[in-house]
């Protein structure tokens, strides 16, 4: 038997299952602008004098039609709406928990993969790894998806990986490999995100931008997948550093401040924004789209895969203009609403998660060999791509 033959008889990533939890409450661009709006006119009567000297800029009134238009984001859900939309805080409030109880994290990471385990219909013993790939962790240890792991009965090994708005294709990538090497018969990668804790409410170029959500996503051998799911024929990954998407919080913080006490609100300290996300949108758009395109169309090219025929594109879910160009330039035509599908305007950015809400609510209609991309971009920059198939 040749090399090649052999090799097609390898085992291969298959996407089994995929779960999602949406939390209930949801906040209307009309309800964030008017606390936006408000928390602006009293910042602005606060500072009034430095105002009229010239020595700051007035804030001005946010508009959903402006959020609309430059996202595509209608509205999104979160985990505390209350504190969202007081003027006097502008941040979600989410209690400390002890150490003793599952973290939040955690909480929403495990409703959505007990869904995925639900629909794969196996038990946990046959997963052998958990992965908790996302943008913004609650704590530097322990890690994250061992207490997804305690908290599902799951043996094995588990650990977090942090790649941004990338995460989850990143960690489908990195599932593959534990099923291509034997490490694993069975992977179980969960994306929960809370965005709306690092977002600052209080910046009119980004308060509207994220939601919170968590999905989970479970890549199991071709030698033990039942029929139906998808196979993974490839996934590439790319990156380059950069400053233009930034959050500087971390454990450094305390040791760099040089005042007693580190407020911890951000709403009227310049000086804290950057503890925050922080985006500078044009460069990001620019540098981002042709990276991300030339990516999958020449990952496509490598793979023999004409990105035309692609049935279905199933991307990072940031920016309606940044997907529709995107769309374009690798189906070679504008794409339909069904051939590049958009849940931003209901979830809003959702980070790691917005690839796979998109393939979670939108992968029907396909008929065996049909083929389709979930990709995903974002800070660092990163980017990944995962080529599936549908199975028989």
């Amino acid at each position: 038997m040749s090399d090649r033959n052999k090799e097609t008889k390898m085992p291969h990533a298959v996407i089994a299952a995929t779960g999602l939890f949406t939390p209930e409450q949801s906040v209307s661009n009309d309800e964030l602008v008017a606390s936006y709006n408000a928390w602006a006119d009293g910042w602005n009567a606060r500072h009034a004098a430095e105002i009229e000297a010239g020595e700051l800029e007035a804030k001005t009134h946010s508009s959903s039609a402006f959020i609309e238009k430059a996202s595509g984001i209608k509205s999104r859900f979160v985990l505390d709406k209350t504190g969202i939309i007081d003027p006097q805080r502008m941040a979600p409030h989410l209690p400390e928990r002890s150490n003793e109880d599952l973290s939040i994290l955690a909480e929403i990471a495990v409703k959505a993969a007990q869904q995925a385990i639900a629909a794969w219909g196996k038990p946990v013993s046959e997963i052998g790894a958990v992965l908790c790939a996302a943008s913004n962790m609650e704590r530097a240890y322990p890690a994250l998806s061992i207490e997804v792991q305690q908290a599902l009965g799951i043996e094995g090994f588990a650990f977090d990986m942090n790649v941004a708005c990338s995460s989850a294709t990143f960690g489908i990538k990195t599932a593959a490999d534990f099923i291509a090497s034997g490490s694993a018969k069975a992977v179980l990668m969960v994306n929960p995100e809370v965005c709306s804790a690092h977002l600052n409410f209080t910046d009119r170029d980004s308060h509207f931008i994220f939601g919170d959500v968590a999905t989970a996503v479970i890549v199991e051998s071709s030698d033990t997948a039942g029929p139906g799911g998808w196979d993974v024929l490839g996934a590439r990954l790319k990156t380059v550093f950069s400053n233009n998407i930034r959050n500087n919080f971390g454990f450094l913080n305390r040791a760099a401040r040089d005042t007693e006490h580190l407020d911890a609100t951000v709403a009227d300290d310049s000086q804290q924004n950057d503890k925050l996300f922080v985006q500078q949108g044009r460069k990001v758009f620019r540098d981002v789209v042709p990276m991300v395109s030339d990516m999958i169309v020449d990952y496509a090219d490598e793979l023999g895969l004409d990105p035309h025929g692609l049935k279905r594109l199933w991307l990072h879910q940031a920016n309606i203009n940044m997907n529709t160009l995107i769309g374009k330039k690798v189906l070679g035509r504008e794409p339909s609403e069904d051939e590049n599908v958009i849940i931003l305007d209901d979830y809003a950015n959702t980070s790691s998660a917005g690839s796979i809400i998109a393939f979670h609510l939108h992968n029907d209609g396909f008929e065996p060999g049909d083929t389709g991309l979930i990709c995903s971009f974002g800070a660092g920059y990163s980017a990944g791509a995962v080529f599936v198939r549908k199975r028989a």
